[in-house]
């Protein structure tokens, strides 16, 4: 109990610290592989607590080790990524972004600033725990192919090998205060679909002169559907979306073509594969057959998030000591995507999440969205969590 009493007290007395690194970089937002200034913001705030970054990994990113005694024991790494999105914030803060058109909506301000948080705590700890803590600092979570797959690439799973990762997300449907995990699968694969639809176009009054497309796309996106629906195992979720559909014909106007965009997500690496093989081989097979041509491809995205059952029963345990059993929630299935599946595919990891909600102040937008902000109550926890996992993790 005396190492985690240590950790809540010195994550108490660096709250004020932990809140204007995280004002800092909200004021201060950079899109993926553009994260210049932030990447010199985190070397600096490193350099000034004694550790020396490594600098330049996947362009942006940010690779640091704090060692312990007997270094070579164990090695777990803590993640935190660190680009924003291209939203245009609309909250009337005083730390609103400076960077117009450029917004912290996802929480990777606060990812970084806890991570920034641990990192003080743990150094301070060096010499009461043995093994080695990984800091990694990613850039372009938000962008294909994910910052995450450019650093594993370039080595940062080795000198030293990583034994174990652990990624902190904030929760804005999680009251602040609790934190969220779930063992196995948990967020989808994320693959982009694009199709173009090529007919013959003509007056809308002498269908038979031409090849409607609209009419060959139409019997294409509800024969794509009945794929999910009737060749996936459902104890696997997948999600097929189209979300555009572009035909610019008029009301007595055929047209030459039609273009559809959507996502395919699911969570088992076989279907995923399979899907996406039936998906193009039913497009193209149909448009043929119905006298037209469908053009078909695919941008592969980010693999589906396991997180190691073993591990996040641990790390579910230590945050049970950390915050109470009363203050810890199941999470359920989630079909958006993460580049922390990377990671999951490579070395045992936690994906768990960080509860941010506060009703009564109104802190209810989620992520992704103009408005969406935290209760800074969750950057205590944040830093002293991350550093108790990190602790106890390597004392295995």
């Amino acid at each position: 109990m005396y190492i985690l009493e240590k950790i809540k007290n010195l994550a108490k007395e660096n709250l004020e610290k932990t809140v204007r690194l995280r004002r800092h970089l909200h004021e201060n937002p950079e899109l993926s592989f553009c994260e210049f200034e932030t990447a010199k913001y985190i070397a600096a705030e490193l350099r000034g607590i004694g550790i020396e970054p490594q600098e330049g990994v996947a362009g942006t990113g940010l690779v640091a080790l704090i060692s312990g005694k007997n270094p070579e024991k164990r090695t777990i790494a803590l993640r935190a990524d660190i680009d924003a999105l291209p939203i245009v914030e609309l909250n009337e803060i005083s730390y609103k972004s400076k960077n117009e058109g450029v917004m912290h909506a996802c929480g990777h301000d606060v990812h970084t600033a806890s991570l920034l948080g641990a990192a003080r705590i743990l150094n301070s700890l060096k010499d009461e725990f043995e093994g080695t803590i990984k800091l990694i600092f990613q850039p372009a979570e938000e962008k294909a192919p994910g910052g995450a797959s450019v650093m594993i690439t370039e080595g940062v799973l080795q000198n030293p090998g990583v034994d174990a990762i652990i990624g902190q997300h904030v929760a804005p449907n999680i009251p602040v205060g609790k934190i969220g995990f779930r063992e196995g699968m948990y967020m989808a694969s994320t693959d982009e679909i694009y199709m173009k639809i090529i007919g013959k176009g003509g007056h809308g009054a002498a269908p038979h002169q031409a090849i409607d497309p609209i009419v060959v796309a139409s019997h294409i996106i509800i024969a794509l559907q009945q794929i999910i629906s009737r060749n996936r195992n459902p104890a696997f979720p997948s999600v097929l979306t189209l979300g555009k559909f572009i035909a610019e014909g008029a009301t007595n106007i055929i047209p030459n073509e039609v273009y559809i965009e959507g996502t395919y997500r699911c969570m088992d690496e076989g279907w995923r594969a399979e899907g996406l093989e039936k998906m193009q081989k039913m497009a193209e097979g149909m448009a043929e057959a119905m006298g037209a041509k469908c053009e078909f491809w695919i941008v592969k995205g980010y693999p589906f998030l396991q997180n190691d059952p073993d591990l996040t029963k641990e790390m579910r345990a230590i945050a049970t000591d950390y915050v109470g059993a009363e203050n810890i929630v199941n999470l359920d299935l989630w079909m958006g995507g993460e580049d922390f599946a990377y990671y999951s595919q490579k070395v045992a990891a936690c994906f768990y999440r960080l509860g941010t909600r506060n009703e009564e102040l109104g802190i209810i937008s989620g992520v992704h969205t103009s408005t969406f902000n935290i209760d800074e109550k969750a950057l205590e926890i944040g830093p002293g969590l991350m550093a108790y996992m990190a602790i106890k993790n390597l004392e295995k």
